[in-house]
């Protein structure tokens, strides 16, 4: 564990110091802006914030999804309690809770507006919920979906998204209608990602080892590209081809594609070429959740003490330059720079390693800013620490 001082916040919203944590934007040309490269490999874990208002003896639930708005200014995450916890990033503190004892919550992402979210449910349906946070009321129902929710994915630029779900279909909705906009009948799958110009979305199938490749404009015809995960990345991980996926996402550039899994490494494709650029080498192996599409929603209300049970939004994610992609494990934060000479065998180590004790099973990094979350059951907020820097 790092020795960096860290500030301890309680789920009641107090600040432990009620200063604002020193966060720098990521892009843009003010003074005070810092480029990854420079500042990657100095992440410390800076602030935890620790559910501790649970009562009669429950276990600390387990959070499942992390999310963050448009402007990366809040942090929203969904947990295995059954509520929806959102974050001032830059104060560093707790701002709201929001419960969904009735039907569960799971996959909870911003809209476009930061005051209004969609989210999966875990009971009673399979319906995803349209939610205003200033008054905790619903807006809509997207229903349809006859299995578990094993994704949302919403678009960059409109109020679009896609849900994937174990009923073998993906469906297109937008948030202004409570019927879907299009429907697409595969074999498992579970995972989507749009690129970031909105054009082009990509549903994962692990159990086909495929990822297949649509046109937003044309997404009733055929794939335009399959990526063959099973073919690319045979000689490489074989207990991972077919199952055991955790996260589909394009970087910010387009260029790359990121197949995330809950075993020794994830795979880093050409989103172009449909090429294994690198299998990205986990030292300490996968974190104890399930993959999407493994598991079975939770049948009470009661949160689980081994986290096993639980899927997530995934432990790994790119940074917003695209260069780099960062894991979590058991233990620690692993790095990998794409920029980074691959060897022959494809397999990359990571470029550094961000020590810390605990379990990171959900991570996301700011969109706006240097900074990033990771979480099992405690949240932990990760920032750039000027002693470390350059080491």
């Amino acid at each position: 564990m790092s020795s960096t001082l860290m500030d301890l916040d309680r789920s009641s919203g107090v600040s432990i110091n009620g200063q604002s944590l020193n966060i720098h934007r990521s892009f843009g040309g003010a003074a005070s802006v810092s480029n990854l490269s420079d500042v990657m490999s100095s992440f410390r874990p800076t602030k935890l914030l620790r559910r501790e208002d649970l009562k009669g003896g429950r276990p600390t639930p387990h959070v499942l999804s992390i999310d963050y708005d448009d402007e990366g200014e809040l942090l929203m995450t969904s947990a295995s309690d059954e509520t929806i916890q959102i974050y001032n990033v830059k104060e560093g503190r707790h701002d709201k809770s929001l419960l969904s004892k009735k039907y569960g919550v799971k996959l909870a992402k911003f809209t476009h507006t930061n005051s209004s979210i969609i989210y999966a449910s875990t009971k009673q349906n399979n319906a995803i919920r349209y939610l205003a946070t200033h008054d905790n009321s619903f807006i809509r129902y997207f229903e349809g979906h006859e299995g578990n929710v094993t994704d949302l994915a919403v678009h960059p630029g409109s109020d679009n998204f896609i849900s994937c779900s174990q009923d073998n279909t993906v469906r297109l909705w937008d948030t202004q209608s409570k019927h879907w906009q299009g429907q697409l009948f595969l074999r498992s799958p579970f995972l989507a990602a749009y690129d970031p110009s909105g054009m082009v979305f990509g549903v994962a199938c692990p159990s086909s080892g495929t990822v297949l490749l649509y046109d937003v404009r044309k997404y009733d015809k055929a794939p335009f590209s399959t990526i063959d995960v099973l073919e690319q990345c045979n000689k490489i991980d074989q207990q991972n081809l077919v199952k055991g996926w955790t996260k589909l996402e394009f970087s910010n550039d387009g260029k790359s594609l990121l197949v995330g899994t809950r075993g020794n490494g994830h795979f880093l494709l050409d989103a172009f070429e449909g090429t294994l650029k690198a299998y990205l080498h986990k030292p300490a192996g996968g974190t104890r959740r399930q993959a999407p599409g493994e598991t079975t929603p939770l049948s009470n209300g009661n949160a689980a003490s081994d986290p096993s049970g639980f899927d997530s939004s995934g432990d790994c994610c790119f940074a917003p330059d695209g260069r780099f992609i960062i894991s979590g494990s058991k233990q620690d934060v692993f790095v990998w720079d794409s920029l980074s000479p691959v060897p022959d065998n494809k397999v990359l180590v990571p470029g550094w390693t961000l020590p810390d004790k605990r379990e990171a099973a959900v991570v996301a990094f700011n969109p706006r800013f240097n900074f990033f979350a990771t979480a099992d059951q405690d949240l932990l907020f990760w920032l750039p620490d000027p002693s470390y820097m350059n080491t």
